[in-house]
């Protein structure tokens, strides 16, 4: 399915993946990184508020996983503005069949991909190569009072991170709690975590 292309009632999810059309001539190319009609077509239906910009300098850099707690929860898209990365969610709604599960693309530069990323899934990024900047849309604002997470290295989460040397991580990345210590406020809303690719 071509990103555009509405999704019918059978093929809905809660994480969706997909790539703008790209125009490309004999200078480059151009797309829409963001179209609020063509995301509403996808599933993709919500107000997106605030833009963020992350570059990390080195590969191996981890930041997740997190979220920001009710009221100011969070939905995400997210791209890859240079670089590349590989995006993980991680569903924390409490009494999911999937709870504690994870999803995992490789975004880069090149390739255009975007991820979405419903309130109620944990999110965290592994780069791949130095300079990789990650671009995300978020239908709320940061509240410092609302900012959670869980310990990215979680063995009830089980990433399977594809390190090729040390993890690069915040302090505060490295005392986030375990799932197994973690009491969540996300509430199941019935829908499985789910995958749609929309292209």
């Amino acid at each position: 399915m071509r990103a555009g292309s509405p999704i019918s009632e059978d093929e809905l999810g809660n994480v969706i993946i997909f790539a703008p059309r790209r125009f490309e001539d004999n200078r480059g190319w151009f797309t829409e990184t963001f179209n609020a009609r063509r995301e509403a077509m996808i599933g993709i239906d919500v107000q997106f508020c605030q833009d963020n910009l992350s570059c990390s300098g080195l590969a191996n850099t981890i930041r997740g996983i997190h979220f920001q707690r009710p009221p100011h929860a969070q939905a995400k898209l997210v791209r890859c503005g240079r670089g590349r990365l590989i995006d993980y969610a991680v569903d924390l709604r409490a009494g999911s069949p999937t709870y504690g599960q994870h999803l995992a693309a490789e975004l880069t530069a090149e390739n255009g991909l975007q991820l979405f990323i419903p309130a109620g899934f944990g999110h965290a990024f592994m780069t791949l190569e130095p300079g990789t900047e990650i671009n995300y849309r978020v239908d709320d604002y940061y509240d410092h009072n609302s900012d959670g997470g869980v310990r990215w290295d979680c063995p009830d989460i089980a990433i399977d991170w594809p390190l090729t040397g040390p993890a690069v991580l915040s302090d505060k990345d490295k005392t986030l709690p375990a799932l197994a210590d973690f009491d969540s406020p996300f509430v199941y809303d019935g829908i499985p975590m789910t995958l749609v690719q929309a292209n």
